[in-house]
């Protein structure tokens, strides 16, 4: 057994093997059929389950390498992808150059399609995708690990309770990052923080970026930091699928001090995220990191300046800001009247009012705050104040 088995994504070689296994999969084929025939899973699920496995053997058959099953399903996802935006842009993939490999550090609002826009961009700009961090929770079905392995994910131990484990786990990690960029030249996806910013307020994990130093620690962390060519990611979405979701979590906490999730619940998030109505989506590769600061702290508000003043702003951004009860009078925020067109901004106003109305009375602070909390952030930013 090699090292990194209990974590790498799968070889090449591995491919034929877990697709028949996929194939075979109950659970998988109700996914598939639920998705393609919404109305007819129920009542003839038994019928269209054999009919749609025979169709994925026909259509994968011969598909021997991750390559060839990502370019096989490029097309689908693109669609998926596209169905549910207003178009997709992004900006800076062209300092990425062919041959070198990224560790690109981003910040998080989707569990699956923060990493896909980013394999989408990379991927359309003629660049292999990078390897992507997801954490075991989301494993949890053997056929979703499967998936997420085919598609070049590797496993964060995040349900580790013992402390030793977890060190050994972050330890592992760190060794498979840095193996995985330096000696396969395999570019790495990973969230700067762990969990989705529910509030809309993007901040580095500096416990992350002590974590890619783990397994050199023998060497100085800004000379690791600049091998693995830090790049940080910035992934603006016009409109959150989930925001009523995490405004309904954010103020159960703010009320009980907790929140339990109820089984399921992150396959709803997952499913509503890939399919949810975005608007327009904007993904910024800032430049890598050449001069890393020697602190981790330091290090991570340098990559949060960069990520919050790459984040692109739509007109919902500022209307919600204008809407915000804790917006600060001193920061030169202009309304959106002032920077966007009519037309754009009579739409904006519409979606806007919609999910407002669709959201509970004592909830709604928590959803403007999503929206509001990146303006906010760029302007203190512009005026050079601490975040």
């Amino acid at each position: 057994m090699g090292e990194f088995d209990a974590i790498r994504p799968y070889a090449d070689a591995e491919v034929p093997a877990v697709l028949a296994r996929l194939l075979a999969d109950q659970a998988f084929l109700d996914i598939i059929t639920h998705f393609r025939f919404p109305r007819l899973a129920g009542s003839f699920g038994w019928l269209l389950k054999p009919l749609i496995a025979h169709r994925l053997r026909r259509e994968f058959n011969g598909i021997d390498s991750v390559v060839k099953l990502q370019d096989k399903v490029e097309p689908y996802v693109d669609r998926t992808i596209e169905r549910a935006t207003d178009g997709i842009s992004y900006s800076g993939v062209e300092q990425l150059q062919a041959g070198s490999a990224y560790l690109f550090l981003a910040n998080h609002r989707d569990i699956v399609m923060d990493p896909a826009f980013v394999n989408y961009a990379v991927y359309h700009a003629g660049l292999p995708t990078p390897r992507i961090a997801i954490g075991d929770n989301l494993l949890q079905k053997p056929f979703v690990s499967d998936l997420m392995r085919l598609n070049k994910s590797f496993i964060v131990h995040r349900s580790l309770s013992n402390r030793r484990d977890k060190l050994a786990a972050f330890q592992l990690l760190s060794a498979y990052i840095n193996h995985s960029i330096r000696a396969d030249g395999e570019s790495v996806w990973i969230a700067q923080a762990e969990g989705r910013a529910k509030d809309g307020d993007d901040r580095t994990d500096s416990a992350i970026l002590k974590m890619f130093h783990m397994s050199r620690k023998d060497e100085p962390f800004a000379a690791v930091i600049g091998e693995l060519k830090l790049t940080p990611v910035s992934i603006s979405y016009e409109y959150d699928p989930c925001d009523q979701a995490k405004a309904r979590e954010l103020y159960i906490r703010a009320s009980t001090g907790s929140y339990t999730k109820v089984p399921g619940e992150d396959d709803q998030s997952i499913a509503l995220g890939i399919t949810g109505y975005k608007g327009r989506v904007h993904i910024s590769f800032c430049a890598p990191l050449s001069a890393p600061a020697e602190d981790a702290k330091q290090l991570a508000q340098d990559i949060d300046r960069q990520i919050l003043t790459s984040y692109r702003l739509f007109p919902v951004h500022y209307l919600a800001y204008a809407q915000w009860s804790e917006r600060d009078p001193a920061l030169a925020v202009p309304s959106a009247a002032e920077l966007f067109p009519a037309a754009e901004l009579a739409a904006a106003q519409r979606e806007w009012q919609k999910r407002l109305d669709a959201c509970p009375t004592e909830q709604r602070p928590y959803l403007i705050l999503q929206y509001a909390n990146p303006v906010r952030n760029q302007y203190r930013i512009k005026a050079g104040l601490e975040l």
